[in-house]
């Protein structure tokens, strides 16, 4: 007998795992802290992992990984510190969305990777056409297969409010029923809004602000995939991209968020120079589980924020981020004090 064990003793994990799931697209582990070596190079179609669970990180190229996970709470970017079972929990959601949307998760960690080697406004074509081809895949057709559309009345309401005071124009979300769910009409006018604000520099404040319970939920998914014109959804998503804009007004904008910020509900907000957000602020980027990659401008904005790998995490997981880990991280700049 050369050795014991308890019954809390975890059982050995591989030095490296991989699962390939579609055409050489999928997941690849690496347990850094037991002996694993970093990969050679970056592999274009895996989404690699390095997982540190004990002893000092590790000195290794980290550039080569998509995502980096460790026990060590504290760890400072590009390492997502979380506890234990959070951190077999993380792999065990990665490993299903590999399995579920391996090209999705694939165009996704690209994109995100390509997306600081651009400037923001060709971050955000690279975005969009990149959409627009996931927009055909089986990946998002099957999703929406399983998610068919609902047809609702028309509604009139307008979906922005603007407000000026002097030098500063006061926006405001105006969908609050739907949790600020971004459509067409969301963005059209919310891109008015701020072309406003952008081309009149006598408005020296910029203040975007949701109604009801949450900044906003995302994108409107009865909308999602509806475009008969791929190519003219793309120019569209260029020519009416709140994220654009948003990036433009530089120190102008502060975005004040709250409740459920998910998928354009903090894409569009990362890209302002200021984030404030509420205590009880939460932030999602879900579509990589629907065949997608975030395409309100988020693999832009976001990664700018937060770097790619933390951000390769969102998106691929799709994994809740509450409001201390988001200022932390550098999602948002300030918790708004309590009232």
């Amino acid at each position: 007998m050369t050795g014991s064990h308890t019954e809390t003793d975890q059982p050995p994990q591989p030095l490296v795992s991989q699962l390939v799931s579609y055409e050489g697209a999928g997941l690849r582990v690496v347990e850094l802290s037991r002996g694993g070596r970093a990969p050679g190079t970056w592999a274009p179609g895996m989404v690699t992992v390095g997982v540190h669970r004990s002893g000092p990180l590790p000195l290794v190229n980290l550039t080569v990984f998509d995502i980096l996970l460790t026990t060590q709470i504290q760890a400072q970017a590009p390492w997502c510190g979380l506890e234990p079972a959070q951190l077999d929990a993380a792999l065990a959601a990665l490993r299903a969305r590999a399995e579920e949307q391996p090209v999705a998760a694939a165009v996704a960690a690209q994109s995100l990777r390509a997306s600081l080697q651009l400037s923001f406004e060709h971050a955000l074509v690279q975005e969009s056409l990149a959409y627009s081809m996931l927009l055909s895949s089986a990946g998002f057709r099957k999703w929406r297969s399983a998610n068919p559309p609902r047809h609702r009345s028309v509604d009139q309401e307008p979906r922005v409010l603007s407000e000026r005071d002097g030098a500063t124009l006061r926006i405001r979300l105006n969908r609050a029923a739907v949790r600020n769910a971004f459509d067409a009409r969301m963005r059209d006018e919310l891109t008015e809004a701020l072309e406003f604000a952008a081309s009149n520099p006598d408005v020296t404040q910029v203040e975007l602000t949701g109604d009801g319970p949450s900044f906003s939920a995302g994108g409107d998914l009865d909308e999602f995939g509806t475009s008969g014109d791929a190519g003219l959804a793309h120019l569209i998503r260029i020519l009416r991209s709140p994220a654009r804009l948003a990036h433009k007004l530089g120190t102008r904008l502060t975005v004040r968020v709250h409740g459920a910020c998910i998928g354009a509900g903090i894409e569009v907000p990362a890209a302002a120079r200021r984030v404030v957000a509420a205590s009880d602020a939460f932030f999602e980027l879900p579509e990589v589980g629907m065949g997608l990659i975030p395409g309100a401008g988020g693999t832009a904005s976001i990664p700018r924020r937060i770097g790619f790998h933390r951000a390769c995490f969102m998106a691929i997981t799709g994994r809740r981020v509450d409001a201390q880990t988001a200022l932390a991280w550098g999602l948002v700049d300030a918790l708004a004090e309590s009232s």
